[in-house]
This record gives C-alpha cells, sequence and structure tokens, in this order.
C-alpha cells in the first residue's frame, strides 16, 4: 500500500483540521484511502434540463433554470419553512425547504436565475420540489458536470457545514490527481486475465467520476468482485485450517448407545436427508479432524434427532457433549427431549440455566468434573468460568445466530483440542448468504419433513374477517386443539397503532371466557418461573389458547396445537414469520397460520403476505426475505469471525458474482495453499495490510 494512502484526511486541500474531525465523526473517513472508498450511490444526469410545462408523475428526477420570483419564510422555530416561487418560461411552481432554512434564505436572491436540482413531490395534486439543490447560473456554467454525476451519502451536520455531496465530490476531485499510479494492484495478473476486470487504478476512478455506462459498469464489476474475492479467500483458508491442520478428536467407534437407541429407542423412521446428514456427520468425527459443520432444517425437519446421535457417537467414544441453546424455554425444551429419548439407555444428562439453584449447580459442576455427567445442557450459563468438563468432545449450538462467535470461543476453550462443533440453525439461509457468512463451514440440509407431517395451511385475513376468526378458533379448540395468537407489541404506543398483547389478551379472554376456555399469556418481561409455569401447562394441554409475544418463535414444541394466529403481521419480517408458523403443524393433525394484518398495507408487506401463503418452502421465503431488507449485519465476531464488509455487493443480486469470487480464490490456493509464488506478492502484502494478525475465528465457527 502506498504511504499516501495513509495521508491524514486534514492535509487533502478543501478539508482542514476542523472539516476533517467532521469527516471522522460523521462518515468515518480518517485518511487519504478512506475517502478513495466513500463510493457513490447513486448518478445524477446533470447535462439535461426539463421545461416545468413538461415535467410527468413518471419522472423521479428534475434540472430546471429559472428565476426566483417571491421568497417568503413561513411559521417559526420547529415548523418554520422557506417557500420560493421559482419560474421559467413555461410555467411555476413552488420550491420548498424545512431544513436549512437560515442558510437558503440568506443565499437566494430574488429576480436571480438559479439551476434547480430536485426530486418529484406531489402535495394535493400539485407538483412541488422540497429540498432542491440550487446553484446559481454562473456557478453551475463553472463547475464540471457529466451524464453520471456522482451522489454521496452525507449527513445533515456536514451539509451545514459545505461538506454536501458536491462538495464530497470536489474533495475526491482534488484526491484523484494526486493518487495516480499510487493506486497498487491486489489481485494477481492470471486472475484479472481470466475474469476479464478493470485494473484497480481504473476502477476507482471510474467508479467516482464514470466516462461512460460501460465503464462504470466495468467498475462495479471489479471492486465487487475485489471485495468478494478476500473474503472467499480468507473463509477458504480458515477452512483449510480446520480440515488439513486442525487436529480433533477421533471418534472412531460406533457402540453401544448409538445402536441401542437406533435400534430400539429411535420415535419414527428417519428420512434420507437426516441419514444422509447423519453419514456426513459421522465421516466427520472419525476422520481425525475438527468437525465444523452448519446444519441447516426448516421448521419441523428433524435436526434434534441428529444432534442426539451425533453426541451418542460422541458418548460410545468416552467423551461428554455440551448443547447450548439461546433461552431458557428452548433449553427445558432440549432437556425435555432428551429426557424423554434417553433416559431408558442411562445417559446422565443435567439441564443449567440462569435459574438453577446454586446447591444444583454445585452437584453439577462436580459430576461434570468427575466426568460422571455425560451431556450438559443449558444456555449462556454454560460458558461461565465455573463450568469445567472432564472431556468435552462435542458442542451442540442451536440457534447459533443468537451467539456471539466470542462466546461461542468460551464453550470451545473448555477442551484440551477442539471439541467437534455441530451447529443447528432453523433459520433457513439463502446460498449467497451461506457462501458468504459461513464459506468456512461444511453445509448439511435437511430439506425433508418426517413422514406424515402436513403441509401448514396459510391464510391472509384483514380485520373485517375477526368473527370469522373467532368461529374458527371455537372450532378448533372443540377438536381437542390447541391455539398460539402471537402480537408484537406489550404495551400500548402512541406512535404505533397495531394491536398489542395486552388489551389482545382482554379481548380474547372476555371472548373465550372461564370456564368454558382456559386462556394463557406469555411474554418475555415474565419471570422465568412463571413463563415455565405457564409452558408447561400450554404442553401439558391444560390450557386452550396462549397469547404470546415472539418469545415462543424458537424450539417450542407441542404436537397438539394446530393453530397459529399471527396479529399485526405486517409487523414482522418474513424469516420470524416462517418461524412462528413453524410452532404447528408438529403433530400428525392439518394445522393452520392466520395471518392478521389492517386494511392499509405497503407493497413490501403485500409481498410478505403473498410470499407466505403461497410457500411453506424456507428457502424460497428466506430468497425473498434476502431481497426485501438486504443481508443485515454480517460483520466482526457476530457471525462466522471474518471482517466482512460489504461497500458495494448485494448478496441479493449478485450471487454469479459471489460463486465466480469464490471459484477464483478456491483456484488460488488449491494450486498455492500458501500463496508463496512471487506473482502473488502484491496480494500477500494487501492480506498481511488489510487483514493483519487477528483470531483464527474459524476453528470456532
Amino acid at each position: 500500500m502506498h504511504p499516501i494512502l495513509q495521508s491524514s484526511i486534514e492535509y487533502l486541500k478543501g478539508v482542514g483540521p476542523k472539516r476533517a474531525e467532521l469527516l471522522q465523526e460523521e462518515l468515518g473517513i480518517r485518511t487519504f484511502e478512506d475517502l478513495l472508498m466513500h463510493f457513490p450511490f447513486r448518478y445524477q444526469d446533470r447535462t439535461s434540463f426539463t421545461k416545468i410545462k413538461d415535467i410527468r408523475s413518471d419522472m423521479t428526477y428534475v434540472q430546471l433554470v429559472g428565476e426566483i420570483i417571491h421568497l417568503e419564510e413561513i411559521g417559526s422555530r420547529y415548523k418554520k419553512r422557506l417557500v420560493a416561487k421559482f419560474r421559467d418560461d413555461s410555467g411555476q411552481l413552488d420550491l420548498m425547504w424545512f431544513k436549512g432554512v437560515n442558510f437558503f434564505k440568506n443565499y437566494l436572491t430574488v429576480g436571480e436565475r438559479y439551476v434547480c436540482y430536485a426530486k418529484l413531490n406531489y402535495y394535493k395534486n400539485s407538483v412541488n420540489l422540497v429540498h432542491p439543490e440550487m446553484e446559481s447560473v454562473i456557478e453551475f456554467k463553472n463547475s464540471i458536470r457529466s451524464k453520471y454525476q456522482p451522489v454521496y451519502h452525507a449527513s445533515e451536520k456536514l451539509n451545514r457545514q459545505s461538506l454536501a455531496s458536491k462538495n464530497i465530490a470536489k474533495l475526491l476531485l482534488n484526491l484523484l490527481p494526486k493518487l495516480e499510479g499510487k493506486i497498487d494492484e491486489n489481485l494477481p495478473e492470471q486472475i484479472i486475465k481470466k475474469h476479464n476486470l478493470m485494473q484497480r487504478e481504473a476502477a476507482f476512478m471510474q467508479i467516482h467520476f464514470p466516462k461512460d455506462v460501460d465503464e462504470l459498469k466495468k467498475a462495479l464489476r471489479r471492486l465487487k468482485f475485489e471485495e468478494l474475492f478476500f473474503i472467499q479467500l480468507d473463509l477458504l483458508k480458515l477452512k483449510l485450517v480446520n480440515t488439513q491442520k486442525s487436529r480433533g478428536y477421533t471418534f472412531d467407534h460406533i457402540g453401544q448407545y448409538f445402536n441401542s437407541f437406533y435400534d430400539h429407542y429411535l420415535p419414527f423412521e428417519l428420512t434420507n436427508a437426516q441419514k444422509q446428514v447423519i453419514r456426513e456427520i459421522r465421516k466427520d468425527l472419525g476422520s481425525g479432524k475438527q468437525l465444523n459443520r452448519l446444519l441447516q432444517g426448516d421448521v419441523g425437519s428433524g435436526k434434534t434427532i441428529v444432534a442426539i446421535m451425533s453426541m451418542l457417537i460422541a458418548i460410545d467414544n468416552g467423551f461428554q457433549c455440551a448443547l447450548m441453546a439461546p433461552t431458557e424455554i428452548l433449553a427445558t425444551q432440549h432437556y425435555e427431549s432428551l429426557s424423554e429419548l434417553l433416559s431408558s439407555l442411562g445417559i446422565k444428562f443435567a439441564l443449567l440455566t440462569g435459574s438453577t439453584k446454586s446447591a444444583e449447580r454445585k452437584v453439577i459442576h462436580q459430576s461434570l468434573e468427575e466426568g460422571n455427567l455425560q451431556i450438559l445442557i443449558g444456555t449462556h450459563a454454560l460458558i461461565e468460568d465455573k463450568v469445567k468438563f472432564k472431556q468435552l468432545g462435542l458442542a451442540v449450538i442451536d440457534e447459533q445466530h443468537r451467539f456471539g462467535v466470542a462466546q461461542r470461543a468460551k464453550l470451545w476453550k473448555k477442551s484440551k483440542l477442539p471439541p467437534h462443533v455441530l451447529i443447528m440453525t432453523a433459520t433457513p439461509i439463502p446460498r449467497t448468504l451461506a457462501m458468504t457468512l459461513y464459506g468456512d463451514l461444511d453445509i448439511s440440509v435437511i430439506d425433508e419433513l418426517p413422514p406424515g407431517r402436513k403441509p401448514i395451511k396459510t391464510v391472509h385475513w384483514y380485520e373485517s374477517k375477526r368473527l370469522r376468526l373467532y368461529g374458527f378458533l371455537e372450532s378448533e379448540i372443540e377438536k381437542g386443539r390447541q391455539v398460539y395468537i402471537v402480537y408484537p407489541l406489550i404495551e400500548e404506543s402512541e406512535k404505533l397503532d397495531y394491536a398489542n398483547l395486552e388489551v389482545g389478551f382482554q379481548h380474547i379472554f372476555k371472548r373465550f371466557a372461564p370456564p368454558k376456555y382456559k386462556v394463557s399469556i406469555l411474554h418475555g418481561r415474565m419471570p422465568t418461573e412463571t413463563k415455565n409455569f405457564e409452558m408447561d401447562r400450554f404442553v401439558k394441554g391444560e390450557t386452550d389458547i396462549m397469547v404470546s409475544t415472539t418469545v415462543i418463535e424458537v424450539g417450542v414444541n407441542v404436537p397438539n396445537a394446530s393453530l397459529m394466529v399471527i396479529e399485526s403481521a405486517e409487523r414482522f419480517g418474513l424469516s420470524q414469520l416462517h418461524q412462528l408458523r413453524g410452532r404447528v403443524g408438529r403433530g400428525a393433525e392439518q394445522s393452520y397460520c392466520i395471518l392478521m394484518t389492517g386494511n392499509k398495507l405497503s407493497s413490501d408487506g403485500r409481498l410478505r403476505m403473498k410470499t407466505m401463503t403461497d410457500t411453506n418452502d424456507g428457502f424460497k421465503i428466506a430468497e425473498v426475505d434476502l431481497k426485501l431488507r438486504g443481508p443485515g449485519d454480517l460483520s466482526g465476531t457476530q457471525q462466522s469471525g471474518v471482517p466482512i464488509n460489504l461497500k458495494l455487493t448485494n448478496l441479493s443480486k449478485d450471487g454469479a458474482l459471489i460463486e465466480e469470487a469464490r471459484a477464483a480464490a478456491n483456484e488460488l490456493l488449491t494450486s498455492d495453499p500458501e500463496l508463496n509464488q512471487i506473482e502473488q506478492s502484491g496480494l500477500k502484502r494487501y492480506l498481511k495490510n488489510k487483514l493483519g494478525q487477528k483470531v483464527n475465528w474459524g476453528r470456532i465457527s
């Protein structure tokens, strides 16, 4: 990396100490390189003008030239706004500013001619322009214009200090000539040629000030490929360490526990997908390398049985297991499932959560250290320093996205050699996201439901069908079934006019009154003992209706519950809706999910409802969710530990480029695992500068 790139932004012409402090505070721009990497988020065509009379409703932005004929400040204090009458030779319209009123009042002069650029806005069927960019005609003629003028993210604070988008563009015009010949290439020449990539320096020049649309596309492709390539290279190097260099315990014995469970206690016939995943896990466990596998399975697909059989292999080889869940409800559910399935085998296991009493904790700690306790199930309590295993061989982590990597590392350190790690998630992950987040892990997918399960029937009803909903609830309860009703809020909110849990519970309790019906309530603010008591009543069939928040989203398993009602369903994301729906459909009877919404839905809201009613396939739902919401938080130790900072790539649209970049990284590592060839020197320098020395999080998944 050329030293000039690390120069403080303070020393760039047009910045200085005060502006440098603002740029760092608002945009994180500290150096020349940071400014270079502050990419435009769109481009403006500032070469063409529109007459006022020619403005059409299908236009997004317009550029006008004309004069201010009237300027007036209206209102006072917080409701102050500036209104200007603007005209050209074809007509006139209003310009409005609700922010920066004082600045524009002093800048604009009645009778002067200006170039006005703004997004169209309609109010009472009349067009007006809100917060338009204004330049005098003289300023406009003296500035550099192109068909693709960059627009940069700024902030209100920066705008007030003359560091708006156009000012940032001017700073880049000052910077780029200084960097000619100083932006090092960081990709091997063979990769550049094979994938037809623009040179790195040219790409930076063209992304900020593109010559034409073709050059802009080439620059975007090159820089997207680059950020994806280095993410994949790091992930694949971690995977290489895991598979070739990280020793793990060898579980080469399939013994009494596994065989006895398989032959006599398996509650149902395994699906082909479950059998395949167990084969993959057995192969990993017996290889002498550390198992690092992500097990994806849609809600109700039978991941827990796979985890149990994996733990039985570890126990057959004389090792202990840990099963970590994100909530006490889910940890307790796992404990009860294992009690039911494994008690006949004589396996010793215990539950450890924040609610476990001190006396009981001491017994668990002692039994664990002595090796008498074979499986410990729990929440974050498992990673406390006092919890010590005699020989931890396998850690199963459920709903891993609820745990940070650093938290999982504490569990990993409780063993002499790295324990085998099996991560489970019921949140289907689209292929492009899985390659980017979990590219260092082996991935298994259970894509079949156990036999006898019927697909959940999902319908979307508006509030007008409330009476029909209550009638349907009555009919299901009369059949002996149970019902979940889920609300997005716990308390009244002045800002959001949505049904909430407390009012909803009162309505339901009044409509389904005792003694004929029994209704319970569950939410995250209740004491743990109360939550467990209410959940236990519902599991035992002592209550007909469970009114709840999303605390029942993950892991709760009540086969007799056949109906899920989600109130204000438009408030939930697709992934959460799918998780909630998965709480029913666990028995052999037909189950239903009813999505209740208000009458006014956004286009995204309508798409979410349609997606849910069209399919039960979690992976299809996840693809739509990715397109609607984006990938979410990908950075730091929250996920795989690889520093992922996607400035340009769109994971929902750039799937082909992700695969291309991964293939290129894989090909390079296959031919040169240590990147020792002379032609990789630029790449190695770049990796050393960017990644430095960091914890190998990949070994702990």
